[in-house]
C-alpha cells in the first residue's frame, strides 16, 4: 500500500514505475503512464490559469466532470498537485451544474482533455521525461468536495480530505486485500459517487492493483474482460447484480471473480443466494454514506445482519434508535449520528429498520424527496407536489402526487395523464438521474392535507391505492363547475363477483354510487341524493378499465350531471338530484 498523497512521489520503495494502474483493453497502463498523464494535465491546468490571466488562488475549485475513469484519476491528482480543490458533482446534467455554479470556479470535462492514444501517450512520456523522477507534493489534508442529496431538499456538499480517503482505502485493504490479491477491479458503478470513487479508483491506486477502463459491464462483457484481465473482482450495485443471474453467461464466468462488491442499498436475498449457489459466496455488501464512508458489511449467505468494518465503532441512540458511528473515515473523533434506525442482535451485529429522514436510495442513487418536490413545484403546471416511497415487491419506487395549476389542468385535459407525466419527468431530468425520477403519478385538484394542515405520508401513499369505495383515482382536473376524473377499475373489485359469471361487468349502481361520492368529496354541499334522473347505460365496463368521469355541478338547481366514457365511448350518464333538506 502507498499513501494517496505519495502517488506522485518518485522515490525508492514508493510505487515502482511498473506498478499496474489501469487496463485499457489489452493494454496495461502502469504507474509511469499514470504519472506522465498527470504531469501533462498539471501543465494543462497551469496553462489554463495563465491563459485566463487569473490569480491561481481565485480559480481554486474545479468541477471534475470526466467519465473516463483513468483520465478522471489523472485529473484528480493533477488538481491536488496544483493545489486546487476538486468538486465532484453527483451528475453532469445542465440544470444540476447550473445550480452548483457558485460552488466551483472552473470545470474539467472529457472534452477538455487531450486524447490518450498510443502516440499521445508517447508524446506525454517524452514531454515529461524529466518528471519520471520528479516529485509532485500533495498535501495529505487536501480537500475534496462531493455532492449528495440532503434531507433539506437541496444538493448537499460533503467536504472531505485526502487523509480521510487514505484511511478508508487502508481499511478496505485490511478487510479484503488478501481476498482480492492482484485482481483487476471491474466496475459498473460511476466514480463520481463515493462508492465508485473508493472501490473503482482510489483503493486500486493505493494498493497497486489495476482497475478496468471500461465504463460498463454485463455478464457477456465480463467474460471477455476476464479473458484479458485474468483474476478479477466486481464492483457493482444491487440493481445491477439482481439482473445478472437471469442473463446469459452469468454462471459461466471463468475464472470466477474473487469477489462481488455491492453498495447503494440492500441486495435482495434471492439475488444473494444466486451468487452463493454459482460462486460459493454471496456478494460483499457495503453499508455507509458519503458523509461517513464505509460503516459496515455483510454476506447474506452468512447472515442478514451488518457488522462494522475494521476500525469502526457503532452504537444505537436510546431515544429514537438512530445509528451512531465513530471511525477514522470521519473528519472528527466524535460520534456521528446517521439518518438510519437500527436494532442490534445478540451477536452485536445490527439490522436496518428504515430511514429517519426523507432521503432514499434508488438503484444505488441517493435522492432527497424534498429536493424532487421543490423542483417539481417550479414547473408552471404544478401548484404543489408531494412525493412518497412506495415499497414494491422487487424494488423501492417513488410516487408523485401533484396538485395542478390552471395551466396544468388544461394540459391534463388537452393531452392526457400519460403525456403530462412525461412533461414533468423531462423537467426533472435536467437535474436528476433518470433512475430516481418518479415512475408513478397522481394528479389532484389539491393535496390531501389533514385538519391540522399537515400532509401525512400515509395520506400521500393512499393516493396510489384503491379508495374505500373500490375505485383508484388516477387524475383530477377542475375547470369552473366541471370536474374531470380519470379512474381505474381494479380487476379484483368485489362487485364483479357473480355479475356476471364468465363475463364480469361493473354494476350500474356502483357507477352511480361512485359519481355521488366523488361529487360530494369536491362540493361539500352535495350530500344525500334524492333521485337520479335521465339515467342511461350505453356500454359495459369490464375489470381493469380506465374510465373518464365528468361531473358538472349546478349549485342553483342542486344537481350534478355525470357521464362516464371508456376509450372514447359513452358508458353511462345521468343527473344526481340533491335532497332539498341536505
Amino acid at each position: 500500500m502507498i499513501a494517496l498523497h505519495d502517488l506522485l512521489v518518485a522515490a525508492p520503495g514508493l510505487a515502482p514505475a511498473a506498478t499496474p494502474v489501469c487496463r485499457d483493453g489489452a493494454t496495461l497502463l502502469d504507474r509511469a503512464a499514470f504519472r506522465a498523464r498527470v504531469a501533462a494535465l498539471i501543465a494543462l491546468v497551469e496553462a489554463r490559469d495563465v491563459l485566463d490571466a487569473r490569480d491561481a488562488s481565485a480559480a481554486r475549485r474545479c468541477a471534475l466532470c470526466i467519465d473516463d475513469p483513468f483520465d478522471f484519476a489523472c485529473a484528480l491528482f493533477a488538481l491536488f498537485a496544483c493545489g486546487k480543490e476538486p468538486v465532484i458533482p453527483a451528475n453532469a446534467t445542465p440544470g444540476y451544474l447550473a445550480d452548483l455554479a457558485g460552488a466551483y470556479d472552473f470545470m474539467l470535462s472529457d472534452a477538455d482533455l487531450p486524447p490518450l492514444s498510443a502516440g499521445a501517450e508517447t508524446a506525454e512520456a517524452t514531454h515529461v521525461a524529466t518528471a519520471a523522477n520528479a516529485t509532485y507534493p500533495i498535501d495529505p489534508q487536501a480537500p475534496l468536495t462531493l455532492y449528495t442529496s440532503g434531507s433539506s431538499g437541496t444538493p448537499k456538499p460533503i467536504r472531505k480530505t485526502l487523509a480521510q480517503f487514505n484511511a478508508e482505502v487502508h481499511t478496505l485493504e485490511t478487510q479484503w486485500g488478501a481476498l482480492i490479491g492482484d485482481a483487476t477491479m471491474l466496475a459498473s458503478v460511476p466514480h463520481h459517487h463515493i462508492y465508485g470513487l473508493l472501490f473503482r479508483v482510489l483503493w486500486p491506486l493505493a494498493a497497486g492493483r489495476a482497475f478496468d477502463r471500461a465504463l460498463g459491464i454485463e455478464p457477456l462483457q465480463l467474460q471477455s474482460r476476464i479473458a484479458q484481465c485474468g483474476a478479477t473482482a466486481i464492483v457493482s450495485t444491487p440493481a445491477q447484480l439482481s439482473r445478472w443471474p437471469a442473463l446469459p453467461g452469468f454462471a459461466a464466468l471463468d475464472p470466477a471473480p474473487r469477489a462481488f462488491f455491492s453498495s447503494g442499498g440492500p441486495l435482495a436475498a434471492d439475488a444473494a443466494q444466486h451468487y452463493a449457489a454459482s460462486y460459493g459466496a454471496a456478494p460483499l455488501e457495503i453499508y455507509g454514506s458519503t458523509e461517513t464512508g464505509g460503516i459496515a458489511w455483510r454476506r447474506q449467505d452468512e447472515g442478514d445482519a451488518w457488522q462494522p468494518v475494521a476500525g469502526a465503532e457503532v452504537r444505537r441512540d436510546d431515544d429514537d434508535g438512530a445509528l451512531c458511528v465513530r471511525s477514522p473515515h470521519l473528519d472528527h473523533t466524535d460520534w456521528h449520528r446517521t439518518g438510519d434506525r437500527i436494532a442490534f442482535d445478540a451477536d452485536g451485529r445490527f439490522r436496518l429498520q428504515g430511514r429517519l429522514d426523507r432521503v432514499l436510495k434508488l438503484d444505488g442513487k441517493r435522492v432527497s424527496l424534498p429536493e424532487l418536490e421543490a423542483r417539481l413545484a417550479l414547473h408552471p403546471y404544478v401548484a404543489q407536489a408531494a412525493l412518497v416511497s412506495l415499497d414494491g415487491a422487487s424494488r423501492e419506487r417513488v410516487g408523485a402526487v401533484v396538485a395542478l395549476t390552471g395551466a396544468g389542468s388544461a394540459a391534463l385535459l388537452e393531452d392526457g395523464r400519460v403525456a403530462l407525466a412525461k412533461v414533468l419527468r423531462r423537467h426533472l431530468a435536467d437535474y436528476f438521474d433518470a433512475v430516481v425520477l418518479p415512475r408513478h403519478w397522481r394528479f389532484r385538484v389539491s393535496l390531501p392535507f389533514d385538519a391540522r394542515g399537515k400532509l401525512p405520508a400515509s395520506a400521500v401513499a393512499a393516493a396510489f391505492a384503491p379508495r374505500a369505495e373500490g375505485m383508484e383515482v388516477l387524475a383530477e382536473a377542475r375547470s369552473g363547475d366541471t370536474l374531470q376524473i380519470e379512474l381505474r377499475v381494479p380487476p379484483t373489485l368485489i362487485h364483479f363477483a357473480g355479475h356476471f359469471p364468465g363475463l364480469p361487468i361493473l354494476p350500474g349502481v356502483v357507477q352511480v354510487d361512485w359519481a355521488a361520492r366523488l361529487a360530494a368529496a369536491h362540493w361539500p354541499r352535495v350530500r344525500a341524493v334524492a333521485s337520479v334522473e335521465r339515467l342511461k347505460f350505453m356500454a359495459p365496463v369490464p375489470p381493469g378499465a380506465v374510465l373518464k368521469l365528468t361531473l358538472t355541478h349546478d349549485a342553483a338547481r342542486r344537481r350534478v350531471q355525470f357521464a362516464y366514457r371508456l376509450d372514447g365511448r359513452d358508458c353511462a350518464s345521468g343527473v344526481l338530484v340533491q335532497r332539498e333538506d341536505a
